[in-house]
């Protein structure tokens, strides 16, 4: 393994270009891979099984192309499988998970509603961390299937039906002091989200602390790139998907100007 190998990154479709954005942008001279398995997208409705043999398989094909690490930019790929995966594999594999540890350290009885797909908040790895803190602080869940349909359908700039889903998972969510963007793909809605709620509430996402995990574990095996391109290879298992994955890293680029 060298400095100069690629990172792998990968999410069930195209949610996990947000987190893959946050690593270039943090450490700009790292080769990255990007695949998106928007065939078998999405993995929110998918059983543990059906999930964990998708991210295998990914896994797998990331470690034949000589990954030095590899990031899954999938809250439900870690949520179904992430302890067998770093079992199976001598490099590092960085998951996330919803950033409710954030969101409960903000202050005291905070409420909270996290938006997720329905697989991870059925999972007991989010059980066990919603129990870590549902005593101090009300914690609603809300499973926001229908954004991830938006992003993979390529229908951001459709207003009308952004606004109308963005405002029913609000009224879902109830009184809150912050939301937890506990999907990738949620990251795309941020800013419109910004635009419709009030300043008090904080719009908490774990895609930049993940990618501040990637350069603490890079630092610390001796293993960032310094003279690197830079480059993104784009793979996804439906490949006509390429051209919306680099309109996404571009939106994500965008929003933030």
């Amino acid at each position: 393994m060298h400095s100069e190998s690629p990172i792998g990154v990968f999410d069930s479709g195209l949610g996990g270009i947000s987190v893959l954005y946050e690593i270039h942008k943090l450490l700009p001279n790292e080769d990255l891979i990007y695949l998106g398995d928007s065939q078998y997208n999405p993995y929110g409705t998918k059983t543990k099984e059906q999930i964990t043999d998708r991210c295998i398989a990914i896994c797998d094909r990331f470690v034949e192309m000589g990954v030095k690490m590899i990031v899954i930019a999938c809250n439900t790929a870690t949520s179904a499988c992430v302890p067998l995966l770093r079992e199976r594999y001598d490099i590092d594999i960085i998951g996330m998970e919803p950033a409710l540890k954030v969101a409960c350290e903000r202050g005291a009885d905070r409420h909270v509603a996290v938006w997720a797909t329905d697989f991870t908040l059925k999972e007991k790895k989010f059980a066990a961390l919603m129990h870590r803190f549902d005593q101090e602080h009300s914690i609603e869940k809300v499973a926001c299937p229908t954004l991830v349909r938006i992003v993979e359908e390529d229908d951001l700039d459709n207003e009308a039906r952004v606004n109308e889903v963005l405002t029913g998972y609000i009224r879902q969510s109830g009184a809150v002091d912050s939301i937890v963007l506990g999907c990738t793909h949620f990251v795309f809605f941020k800013k419109r989200l910004e635009e419709m709620l009030p300043s008090s509430i904080e719009l908490i996402d774990g895609n930049f602390g993940t990618a501040r995990h990637v350069r603490e574990l890079l630092e610390q095996k001796h293993l960032i790139n310094e003279n690197g391109s830079g480059t993104i290879s784009w793979i996804n298992t439906l490949p006509e998907k390429i051209g919306l994955s680099k309109k996404l890293f571009s939106h994500m680029e965008d929003s933030i100007k």
